[in-house]
């Protein structure tokens, strides 16, 4: 049974950085992309950032695009999201979702091109 487990979410102030890990469980990352989501109080969850396998096809929301970097160690089925420069505007939780394959660049952040879900971590940052 696949499984995904973020961890990482803190609460930080307004220009601090955090690093979320997403460690997957019987999931094998070989053609196919993850992604981070995010999902802000009274809004919808949307999408961040993504990554396939080949570790260079990433993609970034704009509002996150020089600020935070999505990465992923195959040898230790984690994937990550360095986050830097942290606003208010961030907090949020956050989720990391796997593909059970590829997952087209026009549509990286739509959610139902994920089947496998986490729980989600929670990232607070005041001003």
């Amino acid at each position: 049974q696949v499984q995904l487990v973020e961890s990482g979410g803190d609460s930080v102030q307004a220009g601090g950085s955090l690093r979320l890990s997403c460690v997957t469980s019987a999931y094998s990352a070989n053609n196919k992309c993850m992604a981070w989501f995010r999902q802000a109080p009274g809004k919808e969850r949307e999408g961040v950032a993504r990554i396939c396998n080949d570790g260079m096809s990433t993609i970034y929301a704009d509002s996150v695009k020089g600020r935070f970097t999505i990465s992923q160690d195959n040898a230790e089925n984690t994937m990550y999201l360095q986050m830097n420069s942290l606003e208010p505007e961030d907090t949020a939780i956050f989720y990391c979702a796997a593909a059970a394959g590829w997952v087209n660049g026009l549509r990286w952040s739509r959610e139902e091109e994920y089947k496998y879900w986490g729980q989600g971590t929670q990232v607070t940052v005041s001003s």
